[in-house]
């Protein structure tokens, strides 16, 4: 996709970011007509040709796919905190801790990519709408500040995101994870198909359903717009995908925004600021630091969307500081920067899954199977040791154990001997919205590019480790209802960040005292602008929230469209 850096400086729209929320807002915008610049404070991504390492084994990979440990110690030590997340097949699209530094008061896991399309090549793609249980929940509970929209009011706008997008998936009635317009499920293999049998008989309440993710299972060009093609399930999605299979920026979004001749994507661009005029109450632009040249530039528009990220979001509007709004831009509440939250995991269990020794698989299809919450849903699932949910992921598949000592026709007999299947079962779990927990800036610390250093003082409370403990029990409880063998459990509590569902810090609501954007996704006191990422939540739910972020940018760009019209904005 081709990107310019020498463009012009007025625009009717400016998009901060380029990921998930960044492509959409982009896309709907030039669609509607509106000359849009792309702001990504990153390098540039060509879709198919800079995806380096998607048709390679890990034997063509350096150190078999592994990095070396000096190389961790070097320049990833805050995000291979997991000891998991850096390979060398993803690594092209992770950021560097030495290049980008942060300070914490409370551990937070930061795992960043700083590039085109964001973290839209890397994400899980798992799709779950939320509900009403979620949109409620804080005001019944009393916990934050209530949400200022309902399910009905996002409701038809998850159905276009989801047509658009491309999500495989199997309708269940559940009202805690409403239905959605799904692809043909990428299938339950016959042990997880069991385990799905065997547990709902026991609890019934407990579904294990194939997991909804934004692969293309079957491809329609008239619907499935910009470079898309059928999944090849070889489950390397996140070494980005030549075929278009998943939905991304790269693959989807952007192609459609670039077609309609109204897109500039401008790479290497660290938004520093948004600029703000006290006489018309109204952002005008955006203050902009080439990230080789140093060069600062100011770009004009008419309305700007700020997609950069949870985190990346909040940074720039703490930083865009006057008279006006000396402590951030659209601050009166007083609340950017708080209420941060992610969900947690490194809960679960794994056990042998017994019984299907003559059967196998083909493929390595792109999802394993999901359990929505069924904690607090209604007066017979309600919990009185704590609040909100918890929902897994999991697969069963064949494993092998290899000798590592073994070479030659010993390790090639080995290799083709089946094993036996193997089941994990992964929880992940909400967060609940901590004024406390919190991320701020501090401006007598300042990076490579004289921007202050961000800090991080956030962490799991009380709430989050009774969810947990029945997490893990309830995930026992399931393996042992389906028959499995040598059960084992783990409790490894996670630090925010590490779950990379950040949200928070610039939550909606009906009160501009108590919260920073309304339920048109608009800053209480600025409203030409706009912010559609995870920084907008208001709760974290239990449910992965991309595609909660994609509906809320069609919705909002929609609505900044009608007021642009009426001479609003």
């Amino acid at each position: 996709m081709s990107t310019q850096k020498d463009v012009p400086t007025t625009y009717d729209a400016i998009v901060v970011g380029s990921g998930i929320s960044g492509g959409y807002a982009a896309m709907e915008l030039c669609k509607k007509g509106y000359k849009t610049l792309v702001l990504e404070r990153g390098r540039n991504i060509e879709h198919i040709t800079d995806y380096d390492t998607a048709h390679k084994d890990n034997w063509e990979l350096p150190y078999n796919g592994r990095v070396p440990v000096e190389e961790i110690n070097d320049h990833y030590t805050k995000q291979n905190r997991l000891n998991w997340w850096i390979n060398q097949d993803n690594k092209p699209f992770i950021n560097k801790d030495s290049d980008y530094p942060y300070d914490e008061i409370e551990r937070f896991d930061w795992i960043r990519g700083h590039h085109l399309g964001g973290r839209s090549l890397m994400w899980g793609r798992h799709c779950y709408r939320w509900s009403d249980i979620d949109f409620e929940a804080n005001a019944k509970e009393g916990i934050g500040v209530d949400w200022p929209i309902r399910y009905a009011d996002i409701e038809p706008w998850y159905t276009q995101v989801e047509t658009f997008v491309g999500v495989s998936g199997q309708a269940e009635g559940l009202k805690q994870v409403p239905d959605g317009v799904f692809l043909k499920p990428f299938e339950l293999n016959c042990a997880e198909q069991s385990f799905r049998e065997k547990v709902k008989e026991k609890y019934p309440e407990r579904i294990i359903t194939p997991g909804r993710v934004a692969n293309l299972s079957e491809y329609n060009p008239e619907i499935h717009l910009g470079t898309r093609g059928q999944c090849q399930t070889r489950n390397r999605c996140w070494r980005g995908c030549p075929f278009g299979a998943y939905f991304s920026s790269q693959s989807a979004t952007l192609p459609v925004a670039k077609e309609t001749g109204n897109l500039t994507i401008r790479p290497d661009s660290i938004a520093a600021e948004v600029i703000y005029d006290p006489n018309t109450e109204r952002a005008t632009g955006v203050r902009v630091i080439d990230a080789n040249t140093g060069e600062e530039i100011i770009y004009n528009a008419k309305i700007i969307f700020c997609n950069a990220s949870t985190i990346g979001t909040t940074a720039l509007l703490l930083n865009s500081r006057s008279e006006r709004f000396p402590n951030g831009l659209g601050n009166d509440s007083g609340e950017l920067g708080h209420n941060l939250m992610d969900h947690h995991y490194g809960m679960g269990a794994s056990a042998t899954f017994e019984g299907f020794e003559d059967t196998y698989y083909q493929g390595r299809k792109p999802n394993g199977f999901y359990i929505p919450r069924f904690r607090n849903i209604d007066k017979e699932t309600e919990q009185k040791e704590y609040l909100r949910g918890f929902g897994y992921q999991g697969q069963v598949a064949r494993q092998t154990d290899i000798a590592p000592e073994q070479i030659g026709e010993a390790l090639k007999a080995e290799i083709f001997k089946p094993g036996p299947y193997k089941i994990n079962v992964a929880c992940f779990a909400e967060m609940l919205p901590y004024h406390e927990n919190r991320m701020f800036l501090n401006h007598d610390k300042k990076d490579q590019h004289g921007l202050p250093i961000i800090t991080f003082d956030a962490k799991l409370r009380d709430n989050e480790m009774k969810l947990r403990e029945d997490g893990v029990k309830c995930a026992v409880e399931m393996l042992e209802a389906a028959g499995c063998k040598d059960i084992s459990y783990y409790n490894n509590v996670t630090a925010p960040g590490a779950c990379i569902h950040e949200m928070g810090t610039a939550r909606m609501g009906n009160d501009p005292k108590t919260s920073v954007l309304n339920k048109w996704n608009q800053i209480h006191a600025v409203p030409n602008v706009f912010v559609t990422d995870g920084a907008c939540m208001t709760s974290s739910g239990t449910q992965n929230p991309s595609i909660t972020y994609m509906a809320l940018t069609a919705r909002a760009v929609d609505y900044a469209h009608k007021q642009l019209e009426a001479g609003e904005l």
